[in-house]
């Protein structure tokens, strides 16, 4: 069952969210924000949590080449990776 882009932009979101703590920001994070040197609780130790984390909900796998910082530049780029690796 494929997600419309929407719907897998909120649950990509959701995950960062609750990884990172920052349930206080989340209305202000859209597919436009910029997550690497922009989110200060986005450090190399919650970039691998945060892997972990989408690996487990969307049953993919992330190679470590994969983990870039093109990937993690904003929100939608993260969740266009996510749709790719379920692809």
């Amino acid at each position: 069952m494929a997600l419309n882009s929407s719907a897998l932009l909120d649950e990509v979101k959701t995950v960062l969210v609750e990884t990172l703590a920052i349930s206080d920001r989340a209305a202000s994070i859209d597919a436009n924000t910029e997550l690497l040197g922009n989110l200060p609780e986005l450090d190399s130790m919650a970039v691998l949590e945060l892997v972990a984390a989408l690996e487990q909900q969307f049953g993919i796998a992330v190679d470590d080449e994969d983990v870039t910082a093109e990937v993690f530049e904003t929100l939608g780029s993260l969740t266009t990776f996510v749709a790719e690796k379920r692809n």
